[in-house]
């Protein structure tokens, strides 16, 4: 079954969102109850958002599974990337407002956790890695820009509003210093979206896994709220009138991503590219 879809790009910019996802195995879904089948947390419709990227040259990397099923931003090994959350599991058991996803007694136990850990988590992660290392190689650098997105208010993990942009870095672990302040310039010139820098959403598995600037991998996270393009209750409705508002803001951000990383590349295939 596929679990992920992937296509290439033409700079050292890769894309990936894990949580776009709303597939959800037969099997697996009839152990659920309505909360989980309903899937609130999933962040929808980002694909449909981001869909500018591959004109500017960057790869793509999409999951098809959803969070449900396993969590793709969570470590296996159960290790808490983002220490005073209350975090989900890697095989969720419970919603962002705390409703089981599970009918009782039918949770995932640890054979099957490790199952869908190999089935559906490990392609994605292996995908990922290869290709920052190929990008890595082919131009001299790679940057993984982990796109998500999340309710503007979720009491579970933060009091109040989230701004709108949440940068995350890993508290400035997983990417190179001046390509964040690049990106923190091009967010702050905005007089409508407010962002924040490694504030309540520091970023995840994924950035803090891959994100390693001393072998010229850099990586950053991005929590979008929902409420800048979609509806934020079911039925979660797409906006385009609000999506219309906000994307030209990705695409400047995603543009300096790539502008930088031109700049830091060293691969021959640059010349080609231009």
């Amino acid at each position: 079954m596929e679990t992920f879809r992937f296509q290439p790009g033409e700079t050292p910019v890769l894309l990936s969102i894990p949580h776009v996802g709303t597939m959800i195995p037969p099997d697996i879904a009839a152990t659920m109850t309505e909360h989980g089948q309903a899937q609130p947390d999933v962040d929808r419709h980002l694909d449909r958002l981001y869909h500018f990227a591959p004109a500017l040259g960057i790869g793509f990397l999409t999951a098809l599974c959803s969070r449900y099923v396993v969590d793709l931003n969570r470590d296996p090994d159960g290790l808490v990337a983002q220490p005073g959350l209350d975090p989900t599991e890697i095989c969720p058991l419970t919603t962002f407002d705390r409703a089981p996803i599970y009918q009782a007694g039918q949770e995932p136990e640890q054979v099957e956790i490790e199952r869908r850990v190999g089935a559906y988590w490990r392609p994605y992660h292996d995908q990922l890695h290869n290709e920052l290392r190929a990008l890595r190689d082919r131009f001299g650098v790679a940057v993984l820009f982990d796109a998500h997105s999340v309710r503007s208010r979720v009491p579970r993990f933060f009091d109040g509003t989230l701004p709108d942009f949440n940068l995350g870095t890993g508290d400035g672990s997983s990417a190179a210093q001046p390509l964040v302040a690049r990106l923190m310039n091009v967010l702050s010139a905005s007089e409508r979206y407010s962002a924040a820098l490694n504030g309540r959403m520091r970023g995840g598995f994924i950035i803090r896994s891959y994100g390693k600037p001393e072998e010229n991998i850099h990586a950053i996270q991005l929590e979008l709220t929902q409420s800048t393009y979609m509806d934020e209750d079911a039925p979660y409705r797409f906006r385009p009138d609000l999506a219309a508002e906000v994307k030209p803001g990705l695409e400047r951000l995603m543009s300096a991503v790539v502008e930088w990383s031109w700049q830091k590349a060293t691969g021959q295939r640059r010349a080609a590219y231009l």
